[in-house]
Formats: C-alpha cells, sequence, structure tokens
C-alpha cells in the first residue's frame, strides 16, 4: 500500500508552495493580526482564480473533481504559510457537507458560488463552555411549512464573514439531530464578533431566531452526519497542523544554525539539538499518520474513523510542540511581537480545538479501535 503524494501532487505542492512563498509570507499574515479586516480578501481571491476552492466540487457543479488526496497538499502548504483565509471552514466542512448529503437542488445552488469563491460556508457546532453531543443540543429546528433554526452558537470560525452555515441542530428523530442551510445574511440572524489568540481567523457568535432554514440530509440523521463531516475534516486540519508544524521547526533550525552564542552556534548545543530533534520526530510521526487519513478519507475506507483520530492527535501534539519549542529556540527575542514565532504558536493553539479538542480526539481514537476490534 502506497501512501505516498504521486508525481502530478509533487508537482501541485510544488505550485503552491511557490504561490504561497510569494503571496502569503509572514508580513501578509503579521498584516492580517494587526488589521481589523477578517481575512486577506486580496489572497482569497487569488486562491479562488487558482481553484484551490473548487478541488474536490463534482465537475458538474463547476468544480475541478479532484481527490482529497490533492486537496491534503493544498492543505499542508497553506498550514505551513499560516494563511489568513477561510479555507477551511469553506472548503472542508461546508462544502463536503452539501457534497455528501445536499439533494439535486441543493448542490445545484450552492456548489459553482462554492467553487468559484462566489460566496463563503461554514460549520456551526458548538454552543459554548462543554463537549456538544446530541443529548445537549440546544439549537432547534422548526420543520413545517417553512423550516426556522433558533438558537446560540458559539464560537463559530468565520461566522462573520460566511454567507450562509451549516448549522446542526436538536431533532425529536432518529440520532437526535439534524442538519440546516441558513443564509446568515437575514434578519433572523446575528452576528457578534468573538475574540480569539488568533485574529488573523475570524469567529463569531451566531445568534439565530426563526431565521429562514433549509433541512439538509434527512430529518434525524445529523449526528451522524455531523461525525462523519468532522472525521473528514479532521485529516484535511491535519494536514494544515503538519505544514505548520514543520514551518515551526525550518524557522527553529534557521536561528540555531545563525545564531552564534560563545562564539560557535546554538545548534551546536546539545539542549538545541535534542528539543529540535524530538520536535522532528514529533513531526515525522504526525505526517505518516496524516498520509494514513488522506488514504482512508480518498477511499471511503472503514478506517476512516481510526485514521482521523490518529492524524488529529498526532498533528495537534506536533505543531503544539514545535511552535513552542521554535519560541523557546529564539530565547527572550521568540516572545517579542517583532518575531514572527508567535504566528505560529497562535495558529496551532486555534486549529487544537478547532473540531473539537486533543482530549476529544483521543477519546474518539479509543471508541473507534474498540469498535474497529469489536467487528
Amino acid at each position: 500500500m502506497n501512501f505516498e503524494f504521486s508525481e502530478e501532487q509533487e508537482l501541485l505542492r510544488e505550485q503552491a508552495r511557490g504561490f504561497l512563498k510569494d503571496n502569503c509570507s509572514m508580513q501578509v499574515v503579521r498584516t492580517a493580526l494587526e488589521s481589523d479586516g477578517p481575512f486577506n480578501a486580496e489572497l482569497w481571491k487569488k486562491v479562488v482564480e487558482l481553484g484551490w476552492t473548487a478541488v474536490t466540487i463534482p465537475e458538474q457543479f463547476g468544480g475541478l473533481g479532484m481527490s482529497s488526496v490533492d486537496l491534503s497538499v493544498i492543505a499542508d502548504e497553506l498550514g505551513r504559510s499560516v494563511a489568513p483565509l477561510p479555507f477551511s471552514s469553506s472548503v472542508y466542512l461546508a462544502t463536503e457537507a452539501i457534497i455528501a448529503y445536499g439533494s439535486e437542488s441543493q448542490k445545484q445552488a450552492w456548489l459553482p458560488k462554492l467553487a468559484s469563491g462566489e460566496i463563503i460556508g461554514t460549520l456551526a457546532l458548538s454552543e459554548g463552555q462543554g463537549r456538544i453531543s446530541a443529548v445537549n443540543l440546544s439549537t432547534a429546528l422548526n420543520c413545517g411549512d417553512a423550516d426556522t433554526v433558533s438558537g446560540v452558537k458559539l464560537p463559530v470560525a468565520d461566522g462573520d464573514i460566511a454567507h450562509f452555515a451549516i448549522v446542526v441542530c436538536q431533532s425529536t428523530q432518529g440520532d437526535g439531530a439534524s442538519l440546516a442551510i441558513v443564509e446568515l445574511n437575514q434578519d433572523g440572524v446575528s452576528a457578534e464578533k468573538v475574540a480569539t489568540l488568533d485574529p488573523s481567523r475570524s469567529h463569531a457568535k451566531l445568534t439565530f431566531t426563526n431565521a429562514d432554514a433549509e433541512l439538509l440530509g434527512e430529518p434525524g440523521t445529523g449526528w451522524a452526519a455531523t461525525q462523519n463531516l468532522l472525521n473528514r475534516a479532521a485529516v484535511l486540519f491535519a494536514w494544515e497542523q503538519v505544514g505548520g508544524a514543520e514551518a515551526a521547526l525550518d524557522m527553529a533550525k534557521e536561528y540555531a544554525v545563525g545564531r552564534y552564542a560563545f562564539g560557535r552556534p546554538i545548534a551546536s548545543y546539545q539542549a538545541i539539538k535534542h528539543k529540535l530533534a524530538h520536535a522532528y520526530v514529533k513531526n515525522t510521526l504526525a505526517r505518516s499518520n496524516c498520509y494514513f487519513g488522506a488514504w482512508a478519507l480518498n477511499t471511503n475506507a472503514p478506517d476512516l474513523p481510526v485514521a482521523a483520530a490518529s492524524a488529529r492527535v498526532a498533528a495537534i501534539q506536533a505543531y503544539y510542540y514545535a511552535s513552542k519549542e521554535n519560541i523557546q529556540t529564539h530565547g527572550g527575542m521568540g516572545f517579542t511581537w517583532e518575531f514572527d514565532c508567535q504566528f505560529l504558536y497562535r495558529r496551532a493553539k486555534l486549529l487544537s480545538v478547532n473540531i473539537g479538542s486533543e482530549s476529544q480526539w483521543q477519546d474518539k481514537l479509543i471508541t473507534a479501535v474498540e469498535q474497529q476490534n469489536a467487528a
């Protein structure tokens, strides 16, 4: 079984890395962090022109019809550049939800606009502190002549800039949840920006008050659908995290080789070498798990829950460790605003909880392994 990227995918990586090196430098990230804008609109336009938002969308809906592995390559490079874009919310979550569960008419209505970058989507799942489950969902979907949604979702990644959200709602049927498509530019929806550790990725509190909604998928199947979406997204988030982890290690290594103390590079000191070697091991292990995840995602393998959780846990640990030790390697200067180490650390912390914390994914991994062994 081959877990390496193909020659064509390596060429895609080369193109993506070159583009982001030219268009998404650390200065671009710094500008996003220091400005009031929710994301870099100019960079988003260029990404759309490259077709990255259309990668996995079928050709009949205006997409490129490429594979999830191709999208993994792009996710890896976006993570490496700490891109200040709503890419994960719109592509990994909203687009994938409509591809997987949308009716033909819903796909016709939404996918071409997502592919062209005309609209941005997101997933609204969390409802504040604590773990969310089908049992404690409070956001309700009222089905009737005109479906409506009421409730609060917090935090919602890119909720202040998205045009629509896939909202996970309680249901009295089936598994206790349903999915609904809700346009966010209507009177029944209000968005309040929420401050996070990484201001280059915006978040919001969304309040729905009898907001017009459209059921996505069958009623009472929303929780199973949500878990499947999170498993699929976890692989792509993991690739993004691995890309960031390797960027942090590269930054630390470059500084250690060039920084002299007592007449020699600090990279020659055992205390530095051991930390960087430890980061390399964590990054390599995480990347190995990501290859497994990409294969499972692309083939819809029964192993996907295990592969997704493994990749997610390993990537969270690798990115946090590498970004933290990058700051430590830079010493006192690494903690200052003027240095770029902070961008990788901020993104590492944000992505570590974006679709569930490390402990949640550890629990998912245990459950998935137990189910696999019992089968």
